[in-house]
């Protein structure tokens, strides 16, 4: 399936960066919205790195070398703001200021791991349900009382206000962007180039075992992937367990310890997503694709789509047929 999508509007996307940042936490915005892919969607992101000193050194010796400054990053239309250099100093009171102002100006804000303390103390989380790295959870909540921190989900969406927790569910939080910006079918594009799960939800875990549990070297690996190929099909918890070669109890045990979920939750959740993949990309009837994605009926479908995606079935397509 195609999964190109044609769009006339640019969307401006600025990274916030402050001396000694993290790099992990830099080049993930850097890599999901920085380079253009069009034959995902045409045209991607304007991108935009956006510094609160000139030539700043980040983390490992990186300079950043011709970094806008923040007048950009109130222009934005999406603003990341990556990891604290250190969580117990306060954040640049000139990128508090400006987050502050592209908020006001109707920007979509998001943060990354401890990017979450630079937007509470801009005011945005008041009140707000919000997230960050466990390690940080307490100090952040202490700090910041106004914000309702959830340390045990792997990233929040409050209006057009996200926050994410450590490291790889940054990843996770950039990739839900792109879905919202661009269908289903083009962030599963651009995870499958990443070689990362395309999405994991944002109330799983931090806690889970193996983060990134969905890759080949997975002992659920063939069983999902048997799975994927059998959703037309009715598939129940002992099919699964008889793929993986195990008990019901110990395929239960598993699938929470490596995907946070039960095997019921993720089987749904993947019938949800083939089907949004369907719309998309395809012009099969609504009871077609509720018969290839599993729901078996377009009765099925809809309250699927309903009860997690607001929507019906015909409306998700009129948004995001290609």
């Amino acid at each position: 399936m195609d999964a190109m999508r044609k769009n006339p509007a640019i969307h401006r996307v600025a990274l916030a960066l402050t001396p000694g940042a993290p790099i992990f936490e830099l080049a993930v915005p850097c890599e999901v919205f920085g380079i253009a892919r069009p034959e995902i969607a045409d045209p991607w992101y304007r991108f935009d790195v956006c510094a609160t000193q000139p030539g700043a050194v980040v983390s490992a010796g990186f300079a950043a070398v011709g970094a806008r400054n923040l007048d950009t990053l109130v222009e934005a239309d999406t603003v990341v703001v990556p990891a604290c250099t250190d969580v117990q100093e306060s954040p640049p009171a000139e990128l508090v200021e400006a987050v502050a102002a592209a908020h006001r100006r109707g920007a979509r804000i998001a943060s990354i791991c401890s990017g979450a303390f630079v937007l509470a103390a801009a005011g945005i989380l008041d009140g707000r349900k919000a997230t960050t790295h466990w390690m940080h959870a307490e100090l952040l909540a202490r700090r910041y009382p106004r914000v309702r921190v959830d340390p045990n989900v792997i990233y929040t969406q409050d209006d057009r206000v996200f926050t994410s927790a450590g490291t790889a569910a940054g990843i996770d939080l950039c990739l839900e962007l792109v879905r919202q910006d661009h269908g289903t079918a083009a962030a599963n594009a651009l995870a499958r180039r990443l070689v990362t799960p395309p999405h994991r939800n944002a109330d799983q875990a931090q806690f889970i075992l193996s983060p990134v549990a969905e890759g080949t070297d997975s002992p659920l690996a063939d069983t999902l992937q048997w799975a994927r190929d059998h959703l037309d099909q009715p598939i129940r918890v002992r099919d699964l367990a008889r793929i993986a070669h195990l008990s019901e109890r110990q395929l239960s045990r598993k699938f929470l310890d490596l995907l946070g979920c039960n095997p019921g939750e993720w089987l749904h959740r993947e019938r949800l997503r083939r089907a949004q993949e369907l719309l998309e990309l395809t012009d099969h009837t609504i009871d077609r694709v509720a018969f290839l994605s599993g729901f078996g009926t377009a009765a099925g479908l809809r309250a699927a789509f309903v009860q997690h995606l607001h929507v019906s079935p015909s409306q998700y397509r009129k948004t995001w047929a290609a």
